[in-house]
C-alpha cells in the first residue's frame, strides 16, 4: 500500500469517527463503531436515504426506487473503512486500487470464478462511483505530478466503474431479472449517478456535516 493509499484509509476512518460523532448517541453509534450491519432503521441509513432519494428525484428527476436505494446502501455500507478495500488477494492482502481490483477480476489472471469475478467487478462499480461521486478533489488529485507513480494514475474512473456494472449485468446473478437491470441502468447512466452524488455531497456540506467536511479537507491537504 503507498503513503498515498495509507492517507485516503486514514481520511476515511475520520469519515466512519466523524459520523459517529453527528449522531451523538452511544447506542446508535455501536453498530458502526464494531463494524456490524446497520439496520433499516439505523439513523446513518435514514439520513443517507433520504438525502439520495432527494438529489435523485427532485435534481434529476430519475425517481427509480432501485437506483437509489442501492447507492444510499453503497454510502452506508463505505461507512465502514474495511468496506473500501474489501477485496483481497491470494495471499489475503487487500486490492487498494483500481488496476489491482482489476487484476483481482480476470479470470484468466486471479479470479477463480465467474462469480468471484462478478463480485469484484461489482465492487470496482461501486468503489468508482462513491470516490467520482463524493470525492472528485481525490481524483484530480491522483492526476498531479506528484502522484504520477500511484497505480490508479492512468485508470478513467469513470469508464471503468461503467464497464465493471455492465460487466456485472451480462454475467446476470441468481435473480437475474431483478439484478441484471439493476447494474445496466448503472452502467449506463453512471455519469448521472455520479451527479446524484455531488447533490448528496453538497446536502451534506450545507448541513455542515462534519464527516463531509473532515474528509474534505484532508484530501485537499
Amino acid at each position: 500500500m503507498t503513503d498515498a493509499d495509507t492517507k485516503t484509509g486514514r481520511n476515511f476512518d475520520w469519515f466512519r469517527r466523524s459520523l459517529l460523532y453527528y449522531f451523538q448517541r452511544a447506542r446508535i453509534a455501536r453498530e458502526v463503531v464494531m463494524g456490524s450491519p446497520v439496520s433499516r432503521s439505523h439513523p446513518l441509513r435514514q439520513l443517507f436515504g433520504a438525502l439520495t432519494e432527494k438529489s435523485f428525484t427532485e435534481h434529476l428527476g430519475w425517481p427509480d426506487l432501485n437506483v437509489t436505494e442501492y447507492v444510499s446502501n453503497l454510502l452506508v455500507e463505505f461507512a465502514h473503512t474495511d468496506q473500501l478495500y474489501k477485496i483481497h488477494n491470494k495471499q489475503g492482502r487487500a486490492s487498494d486500487s483500481v488496476v489491482d481490483m482489476l487484476f483481482e477480476s480476470e479470470v484468466l489472471l486471479e479470479a477463480q470464478s465467474f462469480d468471484r469475478e462478478r463480485e469484484v467487478h461489482r465492487h470496482i462499480g461501486d468503489f468508482t462511483l462513491f470516490m467520482t461521486g463524493l470525492f472528485p478533489e481525490y481524483l484530480r488529485r491522483l492526476k498531479t505530478v506528484g502522484l504520477i507513480y500511484h497505480k490508479d494514475f492512468l485508470v478513467d474512473y469513470v469508464k471503468t466503474g461503467k464497464r465493471s456494472y455492465g460487466l456485472v449485468a451480462e454475467y446476470g446473478s441468481y435473480d437475474p431479472e431483478q439484478d441484471s437491470p439493476l447494474f445496466k441502468k448503472l452502467s449506463e447512466n453512471f455519469e448521472l449517478c455520479v451527479t446524484g452524488l455531488g447533490f448528496v455531497r453538497s446536502d451534506l456540506d450545507r448541513m455542515q456535516d462534519p464527516a463531509y467536511r473532515q474528509v474534505k479537507d484532508l484530501l485537499l491537504n
